[in-house]
């Protein structure tokens, strides 16, 4: 039981600096080209998307 514990803990730690990246990423493009915000916006939500779906994902086969 205590090692599932450890590799849930792990994916949610993972997914949470993989969406930081992202949004941190993201808001230096948009700061570096404000007119392309809307695009960048949408790739953002799309990949924070699939990375939630991944880290759900890896969370409930290690449960």
């Amino acid at each position: 039981m205590f090692p599932n514990l450890v590799g849930a803990g792990l994916v949610v730690i993972g997914g949470g600096i993989g969406l930081g990246k992202i949004g941190g990423a993201a808001m230096e493009g948009i700061a570096r080209q404000p007119e392309a915000a809307g695009k960048i916006q949408t790739a953002m939500i799309i990949v924070a998307a699939l990375l939630e779906g991944l880290a759900f994902g890896a969370l409930i086969l290690g449960a």
